[in-house]
């Protein structure tokens, strides 16, 4: 492989260095800063103009491009990671929904064929898993299918962490056997996460002595004040919300979408969680890159209906169902509401890689590490990306809406 050497504001993690120089060499980024050495016979990049941004990693995200992961077939993984890496992100974590075990160890066996013989004309890599459903409370479900959410069952379970494959591992702590599974994903070194529940503090403090770290979309399908006193009666109780913020080691993430959370809150929770504990998700849907209409969210075969307005995925008559927008757009939008370029970038790489436990590969702009790499116009639109080194295309579909 020839030496590559770029030219452009480099984006670290806590400063842009602006007209730096990137040297990647064998898929790996061996030097960088204002100016390097460069080897004899160098291709060089001159983009002195735009930046050059670590290759985002996606940790919630479901689908795109018509492709959901749950459709559980090595074609639709293909098609969603392809539309993902489009957009900028090199490392994605496949999402799971409620579904019916044969469904969830589908999806599971059509990720693990797509990885085991990954090229970068495949799309992003895959670092892992998310399991995300089937572990729902029945009144935070969203626009999952209810038919497919139960309590954690371990025989099921254990058979999914056993794969090697799950690295993010989601349920919701009120429900009985909440903390055995937090226990079981914790030893086998997933992120343990706690999403689309009604968990009181209380509850949050048991999961979070089992194992618990994180929580899935802040403010989405999750527990508030009024949610509980509902649940509880009085005296009020503390929510998701409260113990997140309180609890330095918890992280948590938002989709940064423009259509889920306002301003104000995409703003609140960067100032309370700092870049360091929040992470921009996509949680995008199959409606990704595709035009307004009416679509499946999970499995194609009976998976829930939603409409895409273009904008975002809605139930007609319930709410929000997801996003449809990749993360390049997230870091558009948190650098508009007034998040600096490094910090959303950070949000968008380097703090999700951190919690993944793949930091040591990728998520930065760092000698050693993969050259995965985004280069991103004035406007931060993606112009070209990098994966090991390797460039991919990053051609739109013409029914393309993000």
């Amino acid at each position: 492989m020839v030496p590559l050497l770029i030219r452009a504001h480099l984006v670290l993690p806590e400063r842009v260095v602006a007209d730096g120089q990137l040297l990647v060499n064998d898929g790996q980024i061996t030097a960088l800063g204002k100016r390097v050495r460069v080897p004899r016979g160098a291709h060089e990049l001159d983009a002195t103009e735009q930046y050059l941004a670590p290759g985002f990693v996606d940790l919630h995200v479901h689908g795109g491009a018509g492709a959901d992961y749950m459709d559980g077939t090595t074609a639709a993984v293909h098609t969603a990671n392809q539309a993902h890496l489009r957009h900028g992100t090199t490392t994605i974590f496949p999402t799971t929904t409620t579904g019916a075990p044969e469904q969830i160890a589908r999806m599971l066996a059509a990720c693990a064929a797509v990885r085991a013989a990954w090229t970068p004309t495949d799309g992003a890599r895959i670092g892992g898993v998310h399991l995300y459903g089937p572990y729902f409370a029945e009144d935070k479900v969203g626009c999952h299918s209810k038919a497919g959410r139960r309590a954690p069952m371990v025989g099921e379970y254990q058979q999914y962490l056993r794969s090697g494959l799950v690295k993010i591992a989601t349920c919701a702590a009120e429900l009985p056997g909440a903390e055995r599974f937090y226990r079981a994903a914790a030893a086998a070194g997933c992120l343990v996460t706690c999403g689309h529940s009604n968990a009181s503090w209380t509850e949050m403090a048991r999961a979070f002595a089992a194992g618990m770290r994180h929580v899935d979309h802040f403010w989405c399908a999750m527990s508030s004040v009024p949610s509980l006193r509902a649940r509880f009666g009085t005296p009020m109780q503390g929510s998701m919300e409260q113990f997140v913020l309180a609890e330095p080691e918890m992280s948590t993430e938002v989709i940064a979408d423009g259509e889920h959370l306002a301003p104000e809150l995409l703003r609140f929770a960067w100032r309370m969680k700092g870049p360091e504990r929040l992470c921009l998700v996509t949680d995008a849907n199959r409606a990704l890159d595709c035009p307004p209409g009416r679509y499946r969210f999970g499995p194609q075969e009976d998976g829930e209906w939603f409409e895409s307005n273009g904008r975002v995925g809605l139930v007609p008559g319930v709410g929000l169902a997801s996003s449809i927008r990749a993360l390049d757009h997230m870091v558009r939008t948190m650098v508009r509401v007034g998040v600096p370029l490094e910090q959303a970038v950070r949000m968008a790489s380097l703090t999700p890689a951190e919690r993944a436990g793949i930091a040591g590969e990728a998520g930065s702009l760092a000698v050693g590490k993969r050259a995965d790499l985004v280069l991103l116009d004035t406007g931060l639109r993606v112009k070209r990306v990098w994966v090991a080194g390797e460039p991919v295309p990053v051609t739109r579909p013409r029914a393309s809406v993000g």
